[in-house]
């Protein structure tokens, strides 16, 4: 099948129970809550939302894809090969043609997600971030990665799904430092929850 990605780039993961880890971003056009227009914003189902996926280029096929993002990789450097799919929403595009052909080049394979999709067979590494007012249709996983606060996604609600990891990364945008002090402060009273910041922006890489 063919695939529309907005970007694919070389870069340290900057969230989550992997941040720092170098690998090849894979940001897919599309997404299921929102179209990504500025004018439709007050329609988005996350309207906090900062993130360019539309448009894009066009890869006719998985090997073709998977090629391009293996050329990505630094050469000569055949380990801890770590291929991020996200977006927009990855779900929509991302499957198990795609998964394989990038596991047959060495690639761990992550998805960021808003987990309101059925997932692809063999991924290493999935990381739910669930939006408010949305129905998750993965309940299990690597991390729970909750953008807050968010009205009508309290964090306890979360809590009781199947996941490793669980993160509360503070809404960003002209409240960060308060969203900060809160996130804090609710990770102090419920241990499960670790903070996540979003270092990437902290120390200025993409």
């Amino acid at each position: 099948m063919p695939y529309t990605v907005k970007d694919i780039f070389h870069s340290l993961q900057g969230e989550g129970a992997q941040a720092g880890r170098a690998a090849v971003f894979l940001r897919f056009a599309g997404c299921n809550l929102w179209n990504g227009r500025e004018a439709d914003r007050a329609d988005a189902a996350c309207g906090f939302c900062d993130t360019d996926f539309v448009g894009g280029t066009k890869y006719p096929d998985a090997e073709t894809l998977a090629e391009k993002i293996a050329a990505i990789w630094p050469a000569g450097i055949p380990a801890h090969r770590l291929v991020v799919a996200t977006g927009g929403e990855p779900a929509l595009q991302l499957d198990g043609v795609l998964v394989d052909a990038l596991h047959d080049r060495g690639f761990q394979v992550a998805i960021e997600t808003n987990g309101t999709l059925a997932l692809p067979h063999g991924l290493d590494w999935i990381c739910v971030s669930p939006k408010a007012g949305t129905t998750l249709a993965v309940t299990r996983g690597d991390e729970l990665k909750l953008i807050f606060p968010q009205d009508g996604a309290l964090p306890e609600a979360f809590e009781h799904l199947d996941f490793t990891h669980f993160f509360l990364q503070p809404m960003d945008g002209p409240d960060l430092a308060a969203n900060t002090r809160a996130a804090v402060a609710l990770c102090l009273t419920r241990p499960r929850w670790r903070l996540s910041l979003q270092t990437h922006k902290l120390v200025g890489i993409p």
